[in-house]
């Protein structure tokens, strides 16, 4: 009803305008012409009306006009009847087959359609077309084939050309898979920084999938994309998430394409959580004092924060390192530092804090005979053991004030040298001392030592 609506209004509409042309450049002009005479004539319109009313007269005029309406119509008509084209672009391609037993490939999604004709055809054809190409695959086996593409033009006079008109496909029979899904949840950097996403359970884990044998033999996993923004006010307990996508991918991440999965969508019941830890600030000093001097006292107005994450990197985290410069300080400071956040923890309850330093007078001490360790070795296939005299232990020389000293425990003092990375040989290797008391600096006697790396 719409389209032929649109036509009566198309047809109408063209009447209309023949009409408004034919007032305008006939009958109005023609109608001042007889008025001006009839002016001018006064009294002798009688024999004027007796002119214009004898028929042979009239018969002249009316030829005079049928000629003229005639040539205006003969111009107008030209540029309906000559022929133009349109192009109607991605039109979809529809196949007739049998899909549950075959899988098609170099079949094209869509094409574009040229339709040439007359402007008035064209516009039927576009306001009748169907805007679907057809491809008749049935009754054809496995194997490749060259099919003719099909435009349904419901108006004849108008010619139709496909870009392409015919394509070459390939039918393979289709098998299928049974593959356990994974989980894979993706946008949780859209959550509040305060939550993390802990068990997630789907509804059903199992899929199978369906398509040509080579292009399933590509598929290395299947994944369930639990996208976490779909969540509305997402609070700690459990939700329910549901039309999750399912994607497969081959051995290098890439999706693969041409698949059917069943069913192709899952739901999801997610745990929302809110780990979190209360873990104390460490000020870490860095640099050196000025000559004679040593830190004293340490104290900051937030000695404890709460760190936010994922509970296994949380279980990693004993304290927040704060580091201050003391480069060359001779007297007492107070800084303002800012607590920067640890690697993968996604929230910090405070983001500053007020550290004030105190400095005395240096003195010093030594620890003997403090074992040195190695860290970081291999040890399922390597074993390391010092070479030479004095290598296995060291004299570590403690410095800072004597309030400091006196408080050091030696047994927290530790030597120890880094073989990450070393393999099979004998190396010279650096000695690190550590202690737990930040005020109080560490210096080994002995900088390096000979270690021999030998295979178990």
């Amino acid at each position: 009803m719409k389209i032929i609506k649109n036509l009566v209004q198309f047809i109408a509409a063209f009447f209309k305008a023949i009409y408004k042309v034919i007032d305008r450049v006939i009958i109005i002009p023609i109608t001042k012409f007889i008025v001006m005479i009839t002016d001018k004539l006064g009294n002798r319109t009688d024999r004027f009306e007796k002119w214009i009313t004898k028929k042979n007269t009239l018969i002249f005029i009316s030829l005079i006009l049928a000629i003229g309406l005639f040539m205006y119509v003969d111009s107008e008509s030209t540029t309906i009847i000559t022929d133009s084209a349109e192009v109607l672009y991605g039109q979809k391609v529809k196949a007739t087959y049998n899909n549950n037993t075959y899988v098609v490939e170099g079949l094209p999604k869509s094409v574009d359609v040229t339709l040439i004709g007359r402007k008035v055809d064209l516009y039927l054809a576009k306001q009748l077309a169907t805007g679907v190409v057809t491809a008749d695959l049935s009754g054809l086996g496995e194997g490749m084939h060259t099919i003719k593409l099909e435009y349904d033009c419901s108006i004849r006079s108008v010619e139709y050309k496909l870009a392409p008109s015919s394509v070459n496909v390939t039918i393979y029979p289709k098998v299928s898979q049974t593959r356990t899904a994974g989980i894979e949840v993706i946008n949780k950097n859209k959550l509040d920084k305060k939550l993390s996403i802990g068990d997630v359970t789907l509804n059903n884990s199992e899929i199978v999938i369906k398509g040509a044998e080579h292009i399933l033999n590509k598929v290395s996993t299947v994944k369930a994309l639990v996208d976490v923004s779909k969540m509305m006010n997402p609070k700690i307990g459990t939700t329910t998430i549901d039309d999750i996508k399912l994607v497969a991918y081959d051995s290098n991440g890439d999706v693969v394409k041409g698949l059917e999965m069943e069913p192709n969508r899952l739901s999801a019941k997610v745990v929302v959580n809110s780990p979190s830890k209360e873990v104390p600030l460490k000020v870490v000093p860095a640099g050196d004092l000025e000559f004679g001097k040593a830190i004293d006292n340490i104290t900051t107005d937030v000695t404890k924060v709460t760190v936010y994450g994922d509970q296994d990197v949380l279980d990693t985290i004993e304290y927040i390192p704060v580091e201050v410069d003391v480069s060359k300080l001779s007297e007492n400071k107070s800084y303002d530092v800012v607590i920067s956040k640890p690697s993968r923890i996604k929230e910090i309850s405070e983001t500053n804090v007020k550290v004030n330093i105190t400095l005395g007078t240096e003195v010093t001490k030594e620890v003997q005979n403090v074992s040195i360790e190695t860290i970081n070795l291999d040890t399922n296939r390597y074993k390391a053991v010092a070479v030479g005299e004095n290598s296995s232990k060291t004299t570590v020389v403690v410095k800072g004030t004597k309030s400091v000293l006196d408080t050091i425990d030696d047994s927290t003092i530790k030597a120890q040298v880094d073989l990450n990375g070393y393999g099979e040989g004998e190396y010279e290797i650096t000695v690190k001392v550590t202690g737990e008391d930040n005020k109080a600096t560490y210096n080994p006697k002995t900088t390096k030592i000979k270690v021999k790396i030998s295979k178990k």
